[in-house]
């Protein structure tokens, strides 16, 4: 046996089914036409760093797509879906873009579009909230935050990326992917505790919840469709017998012309 034949069989059990899907998916629609939201997005983020970079665009970017703890919640829920798409300005906007085409491509190919457009937004708020939260609580509860992080441009995909990412693992059974990722940001926590990487577990949880009532749905409707087949199973005719005693008629002749028949 080859040395790589049991790592071989891991990686197909781990990945196979995801990558049988993209696989389908991209040959449905063949090229940009099967990604046309992740080219979209990359798109949009481009532009994002571009016009938030430059004096023209700036106050635009910061209105429309910025968002901050301190700030208002209904500016806030009105700025998340567009702050999903500002990169953070701190960050190399190569990463984002990045991040986007890989995972919301591969996303947009196995779950669909809009779905992948409700996951990404999902864990995106989930982060929002708890900026807030998190500031509320104070510095000093293990999900609490500084005074300071109210003030913190809270912008990018990253979230999202994660989010989608851990559904992805869960909806294909990647679990060691997805264990992976779960724990790849509990160490940055540990590593780097700052807003963003509280907020990526925020989104993990958002997610995971989703993922749990998707179970429940699913399990539901199971438990529905075992009922209807035990049901029909029992209808008359089937063979199965009710319990009843059996009907049993007899005609015995009395006379030339005489029946009798007896239950």
């Amino acid at each position: 046996m080859r040395a790589g034949g049991p790592l071989l069989a891991a990686a197909r059990r781990e990945w196979g089914p995801l990558l049988a899907a993209v696989r389908a998916g991209f040959g449905a629609a063949a090229g940009a036409r099967a990604v046309p939201l992740a080219l979209a997005a990359v798109c949009l983020t481009a532009l994002l760093h571009v016009a938030q970079h430059r004096p023209w665009g700036f106050d635009a970017v910061r209105v429309l797509g910025t968002v901050r703890a301190e700030d208002p919640l209904w500016a806030a829920l009105l700025r998340t879906p567009l702050s999903l798409f500002v990169p953070a300005p701190d960050l190399p906007v190569w990463g984002a873009l990045a991040q986007i085409l890989v995972v919301f491509g591969i996303a947009e190919v196995c779950l669909g579009r809009w779905r992948t457009l409700l996951i990404a937004y999902l864990a995106t708020l989930a982060g929002t909230l708890y900026a807030r939260i998190g500031v509320a609580l104070g510095p000093d509860g293990p999900f609490g935050l500084p005074a300071s992080d109210a003030r913190v441009v809270d912008t990018g995909p990253s979230a999202a990326v994660v989010g989608l990412a851990v559904y992805l693992c869960w909806t294909y059974r990647a679990r060691f992917t997805g264990c992976l990722v779960v724990a790849a940001m509990v160490a940055e926590v540990f590593v780097k505790d700052n807003l963003a990487g509280k907020e990526h577990l925020a989104a993990i949880a958002a997610v995971l919840v989703l993922c749990a009532r998707t179970a429940a749905r699913t399990a539901a409707r199971e438990a529905v469709r075992a009922r209807r087949r035990r049901g029909q199973g029992r209808c008359p005719g089937s063979g199965v017998r009710s319990g009843a005693p059996p009907i049993r008629s007899w005609n015995l002749r009395r006379g030339p012309a005489q029946r009798t028949s007896w239950w």
